[in-house]
């Protein structure tokens, strides 16, 4: 059974809001009171939620509250929740960059961070000679950064601007070489915050690749913070979800994921029969007005779309109307011009109606996108502008589905070819 390499104990974190430090003498000295006497500080007894999108009555908040979690040698523990929720601060508290206000972090083993884009290089320092600081901050010797300096260095892309200063580099390349060092040196706990959205795709790629290698290859523990899902989903096995400085789930990853989707979505699903309306814009060429399905939305039945339009003259125009899953990737598309229909739209307001066979969509939520357009000119476009649910259908007559994994379910003709050999 794996040992448990860094648990943390009712950690809380107050912050006072307004200016730096307490505000008034009167105030530390109440603290170093109430210290001199083993007392415990009173400005621990006030403070408020940490609800970012609330104006507060008091000046001290709590980024966090009373948080418990253990994590075991080789896992990879992904941390997710909306802005302000106290995703960063846990993870400064866990790499000892700030500590607690009230409770204890234990760990075994060096930790390795990449909080921020430039954190703990010294940008007049040169790439090579931060890789050798921050080597030496973690507690390597010459001869350990040695060994690991050309791999390094071949990770991070960046061998041409190896020696010069890091405050000339952009900030895709500092994330870059900051990366490469935390995962290299060996470091028994990695932990990664959402800086590597700085980087491009084929880095993130690689990014994800080397934690997996950390955690299943080397039995080294990665605690990984993120906004996109789909990252979050490959690479982690356990999830904490955190809501106003509070633990709201913990849980295998896809049931944090699934709860975090459900409840952060602030749009209303589209039922049957409902008419949704797009904002008015009277100065354009063209735009659509609203968008009702007309049929029942389930998994193999045929879909039933009326689309209201409005334009200022005769023209001919393509429709796509997009489905996005939960992480907001694209998974199906229902697109005019695949079978070479270019509608004629005229002057004034016009319905167009669009009927398919079969929805090889899976039960469940999805995003909605629209687009219109000729040709590679875009007259309208609508990204998630409300959502709707796919219910469970029979994908033939009498048949269900029994793989619920893929987001997706299409038709094909299985049979056995005879084989004769030839000679």
């Amino acid at each position: 059974m794996s040992k448990v390499i860094l648990k943390a104990e009712n950690i809380s974190k107050q912050y006072r809001l307004g200016l730096v430090g307490t505000g008034t003498l009167r105030d530390d000295l109440k603290r170093n009171w109430a210290r001199l006497r083993g007392k415990e500080d009173p400005f621990l007894k006030v403070g408020e939620v940490n609800d970012r999108s609330k104006k507060g009555n008091d000046d001290y908040v709590w980024a966090l509250r009373d948080i418990n979690f253990e994590v075991k040698q080789g896992e990879v523990l992904g941390i997710i929740g909306k802005n302000g929720a106290g995703k960063s601060t846990l993870l400064k508290i866990l790499s000892q960059v700030t500590s607690p206000t009230t409770g204890r972090i234990k760990s075994r083993g060096r930790i390795a961070s990449l909080l921020e884009v430039g954190t703990g290089f010294h940008p007049e320092l040169t790439g090579r000679e931060n890789i050798y600081l921050n080597g030496a901050i973690l507690g390597m010797n010459k001869a350990e950064i040695n060994s690991k300096l050309d791999e390094i260095i071949d990770f991070s892309g960046c061998e041409r601007y190896i020696d010069t200063p890091v405050k000339r580099y952009s900030s895709g390349m500092t994330v870059r070489l900051g990366f490469a060092v935390a995962a290299h040196l060996e470091p028994e706990i990695l932990v990664v915050d959402e800086v590597l959205a700085v980087g491009d795709a084929e880095f993130q790629k690689k990014a994800i690749g080397k934690m997996q290698d950390i955690s299943q290859g080397e039995g080294r523990t990665v605690l990984f913070v993120s906004h996109n899902m789909a990252s979050v989903q490959s690479l982690c096995t356990r999830g904490i979800l955190l809501e106003n400085g509070f633990i709201a789930k913990e849980s295998a990853i896809n049931k944090v994921i699934d709860h975090y989707l459900i409840h952060q979505s602030n749009k209303n699903v589209l039922e049957v029969g409902q008419e949704y309306n797009f904002p008015e814009k009277s100065e354009y060429l063209i735009y659509v007005k609203s968008i009702t399905f007309e049929e029942r939305i389930s998994t193999g039945h045929g879909l039933k779309i009326l689309l209201k339009i409005q334009s200022s003259s005769t023209i001919n125009v393509s429709f796509a109307l997009g489905f996005r899953n939960s992480f907001k990737e694209n998974v199906y598309q229902i697109l005019s011009e695949n079978t070479d229909e270019y509608i004629a739209i005229s002057s004034g307001t016009s319905q167009i109606y669009c009927e398919t066979n079969e929805l090889p969509l899976m039960p469940g939520k999805f995003h909605l996108t629209l687009w219109v357009g000729s040709g590679g000119v875009t007259y309208e476009k609508h990204l998630n502008f409300t959502s709707i649910e796919v219910q469970e259908g029979f994908f033939r007559e009498g048949i269900r589905i029994k793989d619920k994994k893929y987001p997706v379910v299409t038709d094909a003709n299985w049979r056995v070819i005879d084989y004769y050999k030839k000679g």
